[in-house]
């Protein structure tokens, strides 16, 4: 359903391919907290130095993506590990040095310009609550699928998309040698999963990294100990053709990437998600407190 919503929001952009006028640049964004924040964050930083800016946000990947190569998305926050494998279809294991270079390569060939990658990696990951974890000494994915094949019956509460990615649910059931079984997933937006894992509707939860949730809500982070997730190093991703029109673009969103840790965002997200601030507020004083704006 969210990606069906997703591709009727990308339908109703109200220019073409390549019709947006050259003066205004158009951001683009996912439809959870982190790309929610970076979206405005970015938006706002581009108005503060004299940008016309365009902000479009909740798309699912696969539509923002679309949007992006063919003109009508000129830059929003992408991970390595999502082009890498969901884009590019790489599915070797490589190291986070690796997987920039790597996507920053294949991806130019598309008109596309990968920049300096943050240091928050937003991997996917399996949580539990950490009492759980700790009462049924779960606490990595191959302990979890000792006990699922144990006889355990654990709901597993996931986003849509995940069930469907070449990264998702299948592979990695699979590369652990395990199934929660087709009645234990429990499909759901991607920020119901916390409230159900927080309030025992799930066992098992599938998380982000580097969302502030985590912490907030007392979950345990299952260590991914097959090493099957890959870095999702989070980086401003810029059309080729956008860059080459204004090359200062660069350094102004380089200069917004080197702020950006694991930390940062998990502090960002939970202050949207767990504190109840506006997204937009949040992208300004973060700004403003680093000196960007």
């Amino acid at each position: 359903m969210f990606r069906r919503q997703a591709l009727i929001a990308l339908a109703t952009l109200p220019f073409a391919a390549g019709a947006a006028a050259a003066a205004t640049i158009v951001v683009g964004g996912k439809g959870f907290t982190e790309q929610l924040i970076m979206a405005s964050m970015t938006s706002q930083l581009l108005k503060a130095k004299g940008y016309s800016v365009d902000t479009r946000t909740g798309l699912g990947s696969a539509a923002l993506r679309q949007a992006q190569v063919s003109g009508q998305v000129d830059v929003y926050w992408e991970y390595t590990g999502t082009s890498l494998i969901t884009y590019n279809k790489v599915h070797e294991r490589l190291s986070a040095a690796e997987t920039y270079d790597t996507v920053k390569k294949l991806d130019a060939e598309k008109g596309l310009v990968w920049l300096d990658p943050s240091k928050a990696n937003n991997t996917y990951a399996l949580a539990m609550r950490q009492a759980d974890a700790d009462a049924k000494a779960i606490h990595t994915i191959s302990e979890l699928a000792a006990k699922i094949n144990g006889g355990e019956k654990m709901k597993f509460g996931s986003d849509a998309e995940f069930d469907a990615r070449p990264d998702g649910l299948i592979p990695m059931q699979k590369a652990y040698g395990f199934e929660f079984g087709r009645s234990n997933v429990v499909p759901m937006d991607p920020g119901l999963v916390y409230q159900a894992l927080r309030d025992s509707q799930v066992e098992v939860g599938l998380v982000f990294a580097t969302d502030g949730r985590i912490p907030a809500f007392h979950f345990l982070v299952l260590e991914d100990d097959k090493h099957f997730f890959p870095t999702y190093a989070m980086t401003p991703v810029v059309r080729k053709a956008t860059l080459d029109a204004d090359p200062k673009l660069a350094g102004i969103l380089n200069a917004l990437s080197a702020k950006l840790d694991d930390q940062v965002m998990a502090k960002l997200n939970a202050s949207v998600d767990v504190d109840k601030k506006g997204v937009d507020q949040v992208a300004a004083e973060f700004l403003k407190s680093q000196g960007l704006i």
